[in-house]
């Protein structure tokens, strides 16, 4: 990989505003309330997009623009905007000095119910900014978009934010991320005072001390100063310690070092960059987005640290005509075309946007473009830059830029958009499976036609809402990823579609499994005085290893099955595992195989088969103890140590595990696992019980068991969706 900008040689377009090494591509990420819209509403201030700040509490930031972030103060969506940014000549050493860069920002969602949103943003991010609060330090979700973050590759810088409130503590959340994380983290800015007194902030690689004014301004003006005496030592110590840490794993550094030669700071700027892209260390800084402090140090960090397209591996894909062929797809202009689309979105102005990342070429309007999935072809007529829900209009794009098309079809999340003369076919994002369902029902019949169109777009936007129609009840069900997830499904449904339905309370989505190991014999025979049916399948049925799936394989020996039936077994068997048995939910974690059966040289068919698979899977479970598994969730609540008791007999009350208990700062962090069925309104119950003062996030942690008291309730409700047997 080559990380220093002066060994690189990309072909630019000379059309280009800004050249690809002083373009970033970089993802706004944190666990909800830890201030990530807020640092982004700065960075736009403070780089001129935008001429006044808004505030989430407002409700009038630029990236929280669908009416259901600004009612909620939360971010629902990942927004795109693009603002450009000079390092101002302030005296301090610059890596890039009076030279500007264009900057592609995504400010993703904190809740984990649009995890998803971050899930698509990291594949086609170059660099993230991390987001942590500065009381509560890592939190479950900052754990999450870090492993999203780690499985996608993207380099990362740490800000530790909201320095201004009671109980910050910079250090310790420093400590956090190194062993909670594992990252390799040490500041490059650290701030100067904290909560009431928070002045500015430290750069510790100039040495160098940025103090803002009076409280309360615009942060815009800044004066940077020799530090003050009595910071002086814990700077040079942080130096010290930052010199020490990129030594262990830079040789130019370790040389100078090993020499007694002092390093100077733009050598540790180049190591520190270099160690940064190659997921190698972690710069972090310290400040305010909400008191306007340390946020300029960030963007020069961005700028420092974070890669361009051209320093990062090039991602390989897919030959589409052979996929065992790898291809690389390198950030050049005068390559042939090559796209990710990674989002899409129905606008009520334009239709339809896909959002796409270009990898290599230039895209012109009215280009022709094939979707490699669908072998499409597709004639660009409109291509749009995004600023959050404002969209500008241009003739063309080039590789590394994020923008949108209007006007194709047939498009989904992960498809890859190429030349005729080069098809290939990029890794796609990955998302989680829905963990909740509800039924919904439109109030008249021409809501139906709306719903249906409603359901469709939205499904096509968000690859964690499915919705179907079960086939026992005729009910059409809506899935998603928690309460939160499908409460804004419906209010979109209402505002944008102007659909009125009814909606039932939230199902959850159980699993079946196997406790020990049957056998299983499925006959299906049906004689009709002419030609008759006849398939006769014996299985072994067996647990599987937690989380491992269904495998399905066939030891069947001497032809007592013919060849040309076996697939039609493996899909019976398939088609019951998918409906269950005990209670009509899906069965995972199985290992199945297909030992035995007989056939008749006239009777014997296909759907015999399928018939005789089914039956058999159906048998075998009978015998196999069969449970009930539901999903748990990882739950953390904070809550002030007066409410700890209510709050731990409430949790124990929903069948909730206590992992752990945590003392920080002036609050208590219980850590539990918790059925999500005895989550649903839990948002108002831990407000009630802590007046307000508590708060609480959580994840999908795994399946378990469903305990024996309450199976009988639940196969009450729940009939299986096929009572042939």
């Amino acid at each position: 990989m080559l990380a220093v900008m002066d060994q690189i040689k990309p072909v630019n377009s000379p059309k280009r505003q800004y050249p690809m090494e002083h373009t970033r591509n970089i993802g706004i990420a944190a666990h909800i309330d830890a201030g990530k819209t807020t640092a982004t509403e700065r960075i736009l201030f403070y780089t001129g997009l935008i001429h006044r700040m808004g505030e989430v509490h407002d409700g009038n930031t630029v990236t929280d623009w669908m009416e259901q972030e600004r009612e909620r103060g939360i971010t629902i969506t990942s927004a795109a905007t693009t603002c450009y940014w000079t390092q101002r000549p302030d005296g301090t050493p610059k890596l890039f000095e009076s030279v500007g860069h264009r900057i592609n920002i995504i400010d993703t969602p904190g809740h984990v119910d649009f995890t998803a949103e971050v899930e698509r943003s990291m594949r086609v991010l170059d660099g993230a900014v991390a987001v942590f609060c500065a009381v509560a330090g890592v939190q479950p979700q900052s754990e999450t978009v870090w492993r999203q973050a780690t499985k996608y590759r993207v380099p990362r810088i740490a800000f530790i934010n909201k320095m201004d409130r009671i109980g910050a503590d910079f250090d310790n959340v420093v400590s956090e991320l190194r062993q909670k994380l594992g990252a390799y983290a040490y500041p490059v800015f650290i701030p100067i005072g904290k909560e009431d007194n928070l002045e500015g902030v430290i750069d510790v690689v100039a040495q160098k001390a940025i103090i803002y004014g009076r409280t309360g301004d615009s942060g815009a003006d800044y004066e940077v100063r020799e530090i003050p005496g009595p910071l002086k030592e814990k700077a040079q110590r942080a130096l010290a310690d930052l010199i020490d840490a990129v030594s262990n794993k830079d040789d130019a550094v370790a040389e100078l070092v090993i020499e007694d030669k002092p390093v100077d700071a733009l050598t540790l700027k180049r190591a520190i960059r270099r160690l940064t892209c190659e997921l190698e260390m972690v710069p972090v800084l310290g400040g305010s987005a909400f008191k306007n402090r340390g946020v300029q140090p960030l963007v020069d960090a961005v700028v420092d640290y974070l890669p361009s397209p051209l320093d990062i591996p090039a991602p390989t894909a897919q030959d589409a005509d052979d996929p065992s062929e790898l291809v690389t797809v390198t950030s050049d202009d005068s390559q042939p075309h090559c796209s990710l689309a990674f989002k899409l979105w129905s606008d009520p102005f334009v239709g339809k946007l896909v959002f796409f990342r270009v990898y290599s070429g230039q895209l012109t309007k009215g280009d022709t473009i094939i979707n490699t999935r669908t072998g499409r072809k597709e004639r660009v007529s409109r291509l749009l830059m995004i600023q959050a829900d404002k969209r500008t209009e241009v003739d063309t794009v080039y590789a590394g830029d994020i923008a949108a098309l209007v006007g194709v079809k047939n498009i989904s999340t992960g498809d890859t958009l190429c030349v005729r003369e080069r098809q290939l076919m990029l890794e796609p994002p990955t998302f989680p499976e829905p963990v909740i369902s509800m039924a919904v029902e439109p109030k008249t019949k021409a809501d139906r036609d709306r719903l249906n169109d409603g359901l469709q777009r939205l499904a096509e936007e968000d690859p964690t809402f499915r919705c179907f129609t079960n086939e026992e009840t005729g009910q059409l069900i809506i899935a998603g990823m928690g309460e939160l997830h499908l409460e804004i499904i419906r209010d979109r449904l209402f505002r944008e579609f102007k659909v009125e339905a009814n909606a039932g309370a939230p199902q959850i989505a159980y699993r079946e499994t196997v406790t020990v190991a049957a056998d299983g014999e499925g006959k299906f025979v049906r004689q009709s005085g002419g030609r008759g049916q006849y398939g006769h399948a014996l299985i072994k049925l067996e647990p599987n290893e937690r989380g491992k799936g269904v495998s399905i394989e066939n030891k069947v020996v001497g032809g007592v099955i013919p060849k040309e039936y076996i697939p039609a077994v493996i899909a019976g068997l398939n088609e019951a595992v998918s409906g269950g048995v005990l209670a009509g939910y899906p069965m995972v974690d199985l290992k199945i195989a297909i030992v035995d059966g007989t056939y008749h040289e006239v009777d014997s068919s296909e759907l015999a088969f399928k018939m005789a698979g089914i039956f058999a899977l159906k048998d075998a479970v009978r015998k196999a103890s069969a449970i009930l598994l539901e999903p748990v969730m990882k739950v953390e609540c904070t809550t002030p140590e007066e409410y700890q008791g209510d709050l731990l007999g409430d949790l124990n009350r929903r069948r909730g595990k206590i992992v752990s208990i945590e003392a920080k700062n002036t609050a208590t962090i219980l850590n539990a696992h918790v059925p999500l069925a005895e989550m649903f309104g839990y948002a108002t119950a831990i407000r009630s019980l802590s007046r307000g003062r508590a708060s609480y996030s959580m994840e999908p942690f795994s399946f378990e068991p469903v305990p024996a008291s309450i199976v009988a309730g639940i196969l009450d409700t729940a009939k299986p969706k096929d009572s042939r047997s």
